[in-house]
């Protein structure tokens, strides 16, 4: 973008609460604070909500919370329901019936944490949100300010089609029948790639076990896509899958690399040809492994944030 960084002092006291003061004026200003909520997520969570609440008693004239990582995303309602799959082969015809039962009894009483961190941020006076790739639509519905939902599947698009891949090799993999329609569009934009679907049962928080495979993947490059890595269980699980169904080499392609433990035992074990991963999400030194390739996501949020600045589409980046 052109620009530098505005001037801010940010400290923390002997117990930890975090004080902020800003050494430039920002009064009349566009100010677009820029915070993913990564681990830990509370601290860069309050971190950003104390600098909102400065920049608005600093009388700027919009706020705008730029959080490439939405950490709470995942809390978005408050019961999963469990979904029964059944899949019959017919004579040219696949089908898959899917019939929902009741939802799992352990969830119940919980907090749905994504509509009460949209809340903070909107009382802390933010205008506007910019968030890339939410873990699912209905998080937008969730702020009562504008929310520019930033998708970072180009740079991915991009990268792949650097790479020479004959379209007639590929098939795009959502690892659960939850990320469907994002893996759909992805392989829309992906020269029209036909589709695959992992069929996968969780027993618990960040424990996936994989039951089987919707599709055909033998003798396919695979590109697994995913919005998130965190534990890297879904995902490791699914590609081995792929590979116990005959393909060739497989993709991990996801926008936020959370990678907490074992993620990068996990990655990093021999079933990825190569772990596609932005700079959402900063990366450890110690979390870079041989497969990685951590692309930049620095153009399209600088020119989404031109854009909101000018008051210009930011829709039309991605048709």
């Amino acid at each position: 973008m052109g620009l530098e960084f505005g001037k801010v002092k940010i400290k923390r006291f002997a117990d930890g609460e975090i004080y902020v003061q800003l050494e430039e004026s920002v009064r009349g200003c566009d100010v677009f604070i820029i915070q993913p909520t990564s681990p830990p997520a509370n601290e860069n969570l309050m971190e950003l909500l104390i600098m909102i609440d400065a920049c608005r008693r600093a009388s700027a004239k919009n706020i705008t919370a730029v959080i490439p990582y939405f950490g709470y995303a995942r809390a978005d309602r408050k019961a999963s329901w469990i979904y029964q799959c059944q899949v019959i082969y017919l004579p040219d015809l696949l089908c898959v019936i899917l019939s929902m039962s009741h939802p799992f009894e352990t969830q119940g009483r919980e907090s749905i944490a994504a509509k009460l961190v949209a809340n903070l941020i909107t009382e802390a006076g933010a205008n506007r949100v910019l968030a890339c790739d939410l873990h699912s639509g209905q998080s937008m519905g969730y702020f009562d300010i504008p929310v520019d939902h930033v998708y970072c599947q180009p740079v991915i698009l991009d990268y792949l089609a650097s790479k020479g891949i004959a379209s007639s090799d590929l098939v795009v993999v959502s690892p659960d029948v939850g990320g469907v329609a994002r893996a759909r569009a992805f392989a829309k934009k992906l020269s029209d790639a036909p589709l695959a679907i992992v069929d996968k049962r969780r027993h618990a928080h960040n424990v996936a076990e994989v039951m089987n495979l919707i599709g055909d993947v033998k003798g396919k490059v695979a590109v697994m896509l995913d919005d998130m890595i965190d534990t890297a269980g879904t995902i490791t699980k699914g590609a081995e899958l792929l590979h116990e169904e005959g393909a060739r080499e497989v993709y991990a392609c996801c926008t936020h690399a959370v990678f907490s433990p074992p993620a990068i035992e996990r990655l990093s074990s021999g079933c990825f040809q190569e772990v596609i991963i932005t700079n959402t999400l900063p990366v450890a030194e110690q979390n870079f492994f041989r497969q990685l390739t951590v692309l930049s996501t620095a153009n399209l949020l600088g020119e989404t944030i031109w854009r909101v600045h000018d008051d210009c589409s930011v829709s039309s980046i991605f048709q």
